[in-house]
């Protein structure tokens, strides 16, 4: 092969190389605009887990993090009702902060069955608040959003004169498999004559409506989706 091909083939394979090179940032750069805009747009409205909508101005769900934040905003949330004994992260405590929402702590233990001493009296003054518009809106959450935030949602239902078979339909849904009969056994035998105000919705206050939920919550299952891979 002479000197002028050889020059020529290593000047074909530099540009080919370049070429591809300039490809790869091509691509990377529409990828990294790409994932902006998803992120932007849609990731950041991930709903806590178990997340729902009790009634207007009322939220339940699973312990909410970080990437929870941007849409518990969407929310205007005035109160948070907490279940569990531990303490607050620091992170969260900060966005209640900055945000100028307020943390009522219940701390439930998070029994397991068959030995289970749900404490009444804890679950009546979780009930108050909910009651109170004052505080709405407002999440009830625990750290799964299925034992303890389901007694509290099931009281309530129970106040709200639903049927005890409505109640458990509505706790299993969010329980599944770790549904447990002591919860519905406390549930049926709570006395709401104990809680002294009986539940109505108000809509004086400007809540999030029923169809913007449905909106951030068929985003975020896109986003969910496109965070599993799926």
């Amino acid at each position: 092969m002479g000197e002028d091909t050889k020059t020529k083939v290593k000047e074909s394979q530099q540009e080919g190389r370049q070429e591809m090179w300039r490809s790869i940032e091509i691509v990377g750069s529409v990828e990294k605009w790409a994932l902006t805009v998803v992120v932007g747009d849609e990731l950041n409205f991930i709903p806590p887990l178990n997340f729902a909508m009790v009634d207007n101005g009322v939220f339940r769900s699973g312990f909410p993090h970080s990437a929870n934040f941007s849409f518990l905003q969407t929310l205007n949330l005035r109160s948070i009702i907490y279940l569990c004994p531990e303490p607050y992260p620091e992170a969260n405590t900060e966005f209640l902060k900055s945000n100028e929402i307020r943390l009522f702590q219940f701390g439930i233990e998070g029994y397991k069955e068959p030995f289970v001493n749900i404490p009444d009296d804890t679950i009546r003054e979780a009930l108050n608040v909910v009651l109170d518009v004052r505080n709405h809106p407002v999440l009830i959450h625990c750290n799964r959003g299925k034992h303890r935030t389901g007694c509290v949602v099931g009281c309530l239902r129970k106040l709200q004169r639903w049927c005890l078979s409505s109640v458990f339909d509505e706790y299993q849904r969010f329980a599944a498999a770790k549904a447990r009969v002591s919860d519905q056994r406390f549930m049926e035998l709570f006395d709401v004559s104990s809680v002294p105000i009986s539940f109505s919705c108000s809509n004086k206050y400007n809540y999030i409506n029923k169809s913007q939920m449905e909106r951030f919550l068929k985003m975020s299952s896109v986003s969910c989706k496109l965070l599993s891979g799926a």
